[in-house]
């Protein structure tokens, strides 16, 4: 793989010559034929002309700039003209309905939690083996002696980042062979 690389660094570095011999490789000609004049069919439309000799002017002097000299004039003319930066959404739904006017303000609700921990708290003694069998089922890369160990260093998290549903199905299921679950 290196000496393919490099042989085509060797190649692609040679300055190009007109008349080349038949042993002309692939990359060469393909190389020489990007160097070629642009092809017509993505060449920008034309231009939009405007009446207005000055607007022409600004224009042929912007187009003129480089790619640092025109964020300097970007950033000279929000600093002129005080245009603060504001982000974009990338893209949004369409606007809402405007809210009934009314003079008192609305009580806000507080955000109602979606995403739940399920934390393993303690157990009953007599169902300490169903609990370590619904651990290693709930967890499938984790040996018997793993699932015993994780069961003896209580508190322990069981599933992180469960919604609702799923987290009250779990922890159901603990409650029923004896065990006390905590969702956070």
């Amino acid at each position: 793989m290196a000496s393919r690389c490099s042989a085509a660094l060797r190649v692609l570095s040679r300055p190009p010559v007109v008349a080349r011999c038949s042993r002309t490789t692939y990359g060469v000609r393909r190389w020489a034929s990007t160097e070629a004049a642009p092809s017509t069919s993505s060449a920008p439309p034309p231009p939009a002309t405007s009446n207005d000799p000055v607007i022409s002017r600004i224009v042929d002097d912007i187009s003129g700039l480089t790619l640092l000299q025109a964020a300097d004039l970007v950033t000279q003319l929000k600093t002129r003209l005080n245009i603060q930066e504001i982000a974009m959404p990338a893209a949004s739904a369409a606007p809402a309905a405007a809210a009934p006017a009314s003079d008192e303000p609305a009580a806000e609700k507080p955000k109602e939690k979606t995403v739940f921990n399920v934390m393993l708290e303690a157990f009953d003694a007599a169902s300490k083996p169903k609990v370590i069998r619904e651990v290693k089922a709930l967890v499938p890369n984790l040996t018997l002696i793993e699932a015993k160990k994780f069961v003896e260093s209580l508190p322990k998290v069981l599933r992180e980042n469960l919604s609702k549903e799923d987290a009250d199905k779990l922890k159901a299921t603990f409650e029923g062979i004896g065990a006390t679950v905590k969702l956070d």
